[in-house]
Order: C-alpha cells, then sequence, then structure tokens
C-alpha cells in the first residue's frame, strides 16, 4: 500500500505549511510501513502545492531516510525528455533506489495554463515516443545521437504509465511497464484499462510481470459520524474545484446547493472509489476494491482538508490493515 500526498493546500493554511506537511506525511508513512509515496503535477490550482514536482521530492527526500518516493506523476508533454531525465536522475542519484517515475500525458491544468507552460494542444500526440526517449536517457541507451542525460545515464528510475483511460493501458502494455490507474476521481474506464493492460502485457528488462496500481480515496477516523462529516467537507472542496470560475471561490452555501442539485453527479463519480469510516470498515473496503480492481498495490488519497485529519486517517489506515507486521 502506497500513498498518493496531494500537497492539499487546506482552507486555513498557507502554501509553505502545506509543503511542510508533505515532509510530515512522508516521514509518518516511512514509520508505518507504506511503501512509496508519490505527488503528482497540477499547475494553476490555489489548493495544490506540487506543481514543482521534482523540487518537492528532493525536498522530501532528504527528510526521509528509506521510504521511496516519485512523481504519480510527471505531465511529459509539459517538458522536454531530457529535462525530466535530468532532474530524475539527480534525485536517483542522490537518493538511490528510492526514485520512481510516473507518466502521464494530460495537461495537468486547463488550456490557458497549457499555453503558459508553452504546450501546444498536439503535445500529447508525442507521448509514446516521447517516453521511449526518456527511458533510453535513463537506461544510458540514447535513442538520440551524442546526446545523454547527466545527470541520469544509466540510472535505471523505474517508469510508470499513469492513466485514467485505455490508451495509457495500451501503452503501459506494450512497454512492459508497470501502470497505474486515476481510479480516486477518473473510476469509469478502470475494469476495461486493466483487463486490457494484463491481457496485452509484454515482459520487459523492467518488468517480467504486469503491476497494476489502483488509485482510491480515504477517509478514516475514529467514528462513523467524523468520516462522514469529512466526507462532506471533502465534496464540498472537490465542487469548488469544478465549479469555481475566474478566480472567485464557491461559498459554503453555494457549494452546498450544488451538492444538492444534479450537477453534484460530477462529484458523485469522480468520487465513486472511497473508503469512509472507522478503522475496520475501511479495512473491509480496501479488502474489496483490491480485488474489484484487479489491483497489485494500492495507492490510497487521504482526502480530509486539514494535515492532522490526514495524517489521522494515514495512522489509522495502516495500523487497521496491518502495514507494519
Amino acid at each position: 500500500m502506497s500513498v498518493l500526498d496531494l500537497a492539499l493546500v487546506g482552507p486555513d493554511e498557507s502554501t509553505r505549511e502545506s509543503l511542510e506537511g508533505t515532509v510530515a506525511t512522508a516521514r509518518r508513512a516511512e514509520q508505518l510501513g507504506y511503501h512509496r509515496v508519490w505527488y503528482a503535477e497540477h499547475h494553476n490550482i490555489d489548493a495544490i502545492a506540487s506543481s514543482a514536482t521534482a523540487v518537492l521530492i528532493a525536498h522530501v527526500a532528504a527528510h526521509t531516510e528509506r521510504i521511496r518516493l516519485g512523481a504519480g506523476g510527471i505531465m511529459l508533454p509539459n517538458h522536454a525528455p531530457l529535462t525530466i531525465a535530468e532532474q530524475f536522475g539527480t534525485l536517483a542519484t542522490l537518493h538511490p533506489g528510492r526514485i520512481d517515475l510516473g507518466l502521464g500525458r494530460a495537461p495537468g491544468s486547463d488550456q490557458a495554463t497549457m499555453r503558459a507552460l508553452r504546450r501546444g494542444p498536439e503535445a500529447a500526440e508525442t507521448f509514446p515516443r516521447d517516453v521511449l526517449e526518456l527511458q533510453g536517457y535513463l537506461s544510458g541507451e540514447s535513442l538520440v545521437p551524442n546526446v545523454h542525460a547527466t545527470p541520469g545515464r544509466a540510472t535505471d528510475v523505474p517508469l510508470y504509465i499513469l492513466g485514467s483511460s485505455l490508451f495509457g493501458a495500451q501503452l503501459a502494455a506494450v512497454l512492459g511497464l508497470p501502470y497505474g490507474f486515476a481510479s480516486h476521481f477518473a473510476p469509469a474506464a478502470l475494469h476495461e484499462a486493466v483487463a486490457l493492460y494484463r491481457e496485452r502485457f509484454e515482459p520487459s528488462a523492467q518488468l517480467d510481470r504486469p503491476h497494476v496500481i489502483a488509485g482510491v480515496n480515504v477517509l478514516a477516523a475514529e467514528s462513523a459520524d467524523e468520516a462522514q462529516e469529512q466526507l462532506h467537507v471533502t465534496k464540498k472542496a472537490r465542487v469548488r474545484s469544478l465549479f469555481n470560475r475566474g478566480g472567485r471561490r464557491l461559498s459554503d452555501g453555494e457549494a452546498e446547493q450544488i451538492l444538492r442539485s444534479p450537477q453534484a453527479v460530477h462529484v458523485e463519480q469522480m468520487m465513486r472509489y472511497t473508503a469512509v469510516g472507522t478503522p475496520d470498515a475501511v479495512r473491509a473496503y480496501l479488502d474489496d476494491f483490491v480485488v474489484e480492481a484487479d489491483a497489485d498495490e494500492l495507492m490510497v488519497v487521504h482526502t480530509a482538508q486539514s494535515l492532522a485529519l490526514r495524517l489521522r486517517s494515514l495512522e489509522l489506515t495502516a495500523e487497521a490493515t496491518e502495514l507494519a507486521s
């Protein structure tokens, strides 16, 4: 079991407090026996502080000892493959055996932000080729004559293909790479994508058999009522992420109104896979979900809107699933 830390900036938190919270979360996850912690590249979202993903990983790695850290993921079309190879090659050189590189092809932003990133709408079309180019830099077998990643060359940073559609599943299968499905916010194609990936998987130098990582939201609390209250607050935060316009933040009343309207179906669909309740309830849900998702690894996303509540959810989930045993 692993953790996706969205580096949330809570309603009453500063960005600095959020970044300090990522360190606290990783240190606690390490103590509790989680396998890895990943951070996602998002841009122009006030509530998420992981936009400079490699920088954040470097900071957290310097304040932890053993736990694997990585990107879940880097949106590769936003970057030159050589740049990412150098960044993650540097991380792997400084922290050998601890760095992962998950790759996605979505922009991680809106269209205006895409333009600010100097990314055109056609950028995603070269994603498969860019993955191979990046893999070449990291393996030491560059596909670009006389161009090498330094640091990065021959670090063999493990790659993961991330997605929420059949495209990513097919690419991961053909390349023989692990596949991470974003079922924590885009669950619709989960079963079809995982089945396709397992059916078409071809062994590679990195991986000899399929490996599926499935995302799932978790809100573990001391009581069922407390967990349900956290779920409601989380849903309001999702409403704001979907319906805020022009920099204007929806009020609590407006968010509540949307949750009572037909528009709430979008939030319910996004949060279809969410474990909510006491530790026993969360464990039962995760036991069922790992079977439903046909997953080898769960990437849990603790979505409570304060650091203290997320840390407690992290702890209760670890205790319930006996991670440290």
